[in-house]
């Protein structure tokens, strides 16, 4: 038989058989080849990956917030400005947008989504680039928290590798509330919490619908997409993520229609909204040398402070409009700048950064001069203002001749009427002097309000604690404690007459004079203090010796160096004006003065309290003493250099302090309850001009804040030791007089038991 006899032949189905076989084996070859490939990616990739486990020691960066006495918080210190919150503080609409717009499918995938990777490949496939993303919110939760954004192929599937962990050890809403705390939204915002507060000034739960739909909408790209960026852009944003909720059937049509019908409504912007800026750079300080930058930049402590937001704002508006009253005083400079001489732009271009609406009277802005001929016209962002006439005779200057077309200068707004965009303004200048207040609760030491200069941006120097300058007759009353604790009263006399001393320590000679030239004879302690007489203030210093003056004001808190020198009693020695008020206090609180203190307590960011701090007496005097210097403070207000402060109508103690050349103007004063001081010069020591004394520069800003202060506390009188008795004298002769007679004449003085004099009528 032949061979080819026995050959089985060939059929059609044998064929389609071994076909389907070889397939079979090549496609389990390939899924093989895949599967051992995956693995190896997998094993190769999570070598480099973190343990998942670590989220729960991931610690985000948040903010720190300084709170006010009343909580309210005035500053924010953050390298990520981040407020962490929980699935329960986000309301559903922001879940939805989140969900519809970012991972549809997010309540029912394993932390990755195969359809959206597949469709981003083939999108990035046709376009020979990464151009599509496809990460579910679990995969940018591990991006966020433990990978890059570079857009490649690697992170994606160390995205997925990651997300699928994550979701086998945390829930979805844990999953979803993480992306909420982590998500970056622009201008150094992370959090949902912390954006809905600085784009809406409201806490995420109150949120409505096109509010969470804009934020959404701004994720992706907050530098192109930020509201305050570009506005229309981020309209169009939110709507597109309204689109895709209804498209999820996650919100109806009318409820779309009328979220997209509302208008761009974001916070007010402008300056930082910190009210105390010097006062909080004082805390921040503190915090940085107890707790480090780190913990307060990234480790969301709770600040609670003695600052009262009321008293500081006043502060502000006190300090604020004595200088530009006293800089007015002082001539006008002219005007400094000009849009077409000096910026090579059109009147029309300019723009300034305090033009930011709401205007409000009373406000100082910038102005550029559009018309100049007659009555100047200004242009104010989209207002067009003229200006009162009357408002720049303190120029000396003709208002006609006192611009040009171009003029950049500030003023004050005296009315606005947004229908007609339309301004009335007042000539202002920039002042060039300086100033700061501090007021400090007299029973407990609490830094109630603290005001370091004109402008903190311009200047971070502060005045009220870091300056240490001379205080004129301030000092005076140290002079005066001292005298008192060696027996001196109220009606005890020094004279008043030209003299002449050696001081021993540097072999000169020194001749004080009183700010009159002249010199009144015999005059009572009570005297030299109400008219801040110097020659008899340096005798006395001279009769009970200098040092005992240096170490009363030692004890008073003064901590510079305070030379045993005659003329320290004038204010020769430097001293703060934290000091200074410090000081006071002691007078104010019955001879204990309180250490001062700005914050109350710290906390952590969950809450458990890491310092907490209590009032504590730092010195004292006598309470008696204390008293007879407190009443002798009250005769500077009632007859005195300070009789300004009177109309308050209240009981007040306080003393003017002015040095030589007028360089330096103080007022220190106080209630029972509250001290206040108040300092007006220039940082380099040149005169504020001639005749600024304490009561004319310092005295009108410090009056201006204790009525604000004050106004809602009851009257209060300055408690009486026990062992203080009354005696009617002479208020010029210091003699005993009667009660009831010569009324203009008789004052009824303070005396401690036993130093009061003796022969009076009716003794």
């Amino acid at each position: 038989m032949d061979d080819s006899e026995l050959t089985p032949v060939e059929t059609p189905s044998n064929r389609g058989r071994k076909l389907v076989k070889l397939i079979v084996v090549s496609v389990l070859f390939a899924l093989a080849a895949m599967g051992g490939t995956l693995t190896g990616l997998v094993l190769a990739y999570q070598r480099d990956l973190p343990i998942i486990q670590e989220i729960e020691n991931y610690q985000p960066s948040i903010i720190t917030q300084i709170f006010a006495d009343d909580g309210e918080v005035i500053a924010e210190f953050a390298i990520e400005r981040r407020v962490v919150i929980r699935f329960e503080d986000v309301p559903d609409n922001l879940k939805q947008a989140i969900v519809a717009y970012e991972d549809q499918r997010f309540w029912s995938h394993h932390g990755f989504d195969p359809v959206g990777i597949v469709r981003a490949a083939w999108d990035n496939l046709r376009a020979g680039e990464t151009v599509s993303g496809a990460s579910t919110v679990t995969q940018q939760v591990s991006r966020l928290l433990f990978l890059t954004r570079e857009e490649t192929y690697s992170r994606k599937i160390k995205e997925a590798i990651l997300a699928f962990k994550i979701e086998r050890a945390y829930t979805k809403e844990e999953v979803l509330t993480f992306y909420c705390n982590l998500q970056h939204y622009g201008h150094g915002l992370y959090g949902v919490e912390a954006a809905a507060n600085y784009y809406f000034d409201k806490p995420t739960i109150e949120l409505t619908l096109e509010e969470s739909a804009l934020i959404v909408g701004i994720a992706p790209s907050p530098a192109n997409f930020s509201p305050f960026v570009n506005p229309e852009l981020a309209l169009e944003r939110r709507d597109l993520v309204l689109a895709r909720m209804l498209e999820e059937d996650v919100v109806t049509t009318e409820e779309v229609e009328r979220a997209k019908s509302v208008p761009l409504k974001l916070r007010r912007r402008g300056p930082s909204g910190n009210i105390a800026p010097y006062f909080v750079e004082e805390v921040r300080q503190y915090l940085e040398k107890k707790y480090g930058s780190t913990r307060i930049y990234r480790g969301g402590l709770r600040v609670h402070t003695t600052l009262n937001r009321s008293m500081q704002e006043q502060a502000n508006i006190s300090i604020e409009q004595a200088l530009r009253a006293l800089d007015k005083r002082q001539g006008f400079r002219g005007i400094q700048q000009n849009v077409l001489r000096d910026m090579e732009i059109s009147i029309q271009e300019f723009s300034s950064d305090d033009w930011v609406e709401p205007f409000a009277v009373g406000q100082i802005v910038t102005g550029v001069v559009t018309a100049a001929e007659g009555s100047p016209t200004v242009r104010v962002g989209r207002f067009t203002a003229t200006v009162d006439s009357e408002s720049a005779a303190w120029t000396k200057t003709a208002l006609s001749d006192l611009f040009e077309i171009g003029d950049i200068s500030p003023f004050e707004i005296t009315s606005v009427d947004t229908e007609t965009t339309s301004m009335v303004l007042k000539v202002e200048q920039e002042p060039i002097v300086q100033g700061a207040l501090l007021a400090i609760e007299a029973r407990t030491g609490q830094i109630k309000s603290m005001v370091g200069g004109l402008d903190f941006d311009k200047s971070k120097f502060n005045r009220a604690v870091q300056a240490r300058r001379q205080p004129g007759s301030a000092f005076k009353v140290f002079a005066i404690g001292a005298a008192v604790e060696e027996g001196y009263t109220a009606t005890s006399l020094i004279l008043d007459e030209p003299v002449r001393y050696i001081d021993p320590h540097v072999e000169e000679v020194y001749e004080p004079k009183n700010y009159d030239r002249k010199f009144e004879g015999w005059i009572t302690l009570r005297h030299l203090i109400e008219a801040s007489r110097n020659v008899p203030a340096v005798r006395l210093t001279q009769q009970i010796g200098p040092q005992k003056v240096a170490d009363y004001a030692r004890r008073l808190g003064l901590s510079g160096p305070i030379p045993p020198y005659l003329s320290i009693t004038l204010g020769s020695a430097e001293a703060s004006l934290q000091e200074m008020v410090s000081a006071y206090s002691a007078f104010a609180n019955q001879g204990i003065r309180m250490r001062p203190y700005f914050v109350t307590k710290v906390m952590d960011h969950e809450g458990n309290v890491l310092e907490e701090t209590y009032p504590e007496a730092a010195s004292a005097i006598r309470a008696d003493s204390a008293y007879i210097v407190t009443n002798l403070l009250r005769g500077v207000i009632q007859r005195g250099t300070g009789i300004r402060a009177a109309r308050l109508g209240r009981p007040l103690a306080g003393k003017t302090g002015t040095t030589n050349d007028y360089t330096d103007a103080w007022f220190i004063g106080f209630d029972p309850t509250l001290v206040a001081g108040t300092w007006i010069g220039f940082d380099q020591k040149v005169t504020l001009g001639d005749r600024e004394t304490g009561s004319r520069a310092a005295l009108p800003p410090w009056i201006s804040f204790m009525e604000h202060a004050l106004a809602d506390r009851p009257i209060e009188d300055f408690p009486v030791p026990s062992n203080i008795v009354f005696v009617p004298v002479d208020k010029k002769t210091g003699d005993p007089t009667v009660a009831g007679g010569g009324a203009s004449t008789m004052i009824l003085e303070a005396f401690i038991a036993g130093t009061e004099p003796t022969g009076y009528p009716g003794q």
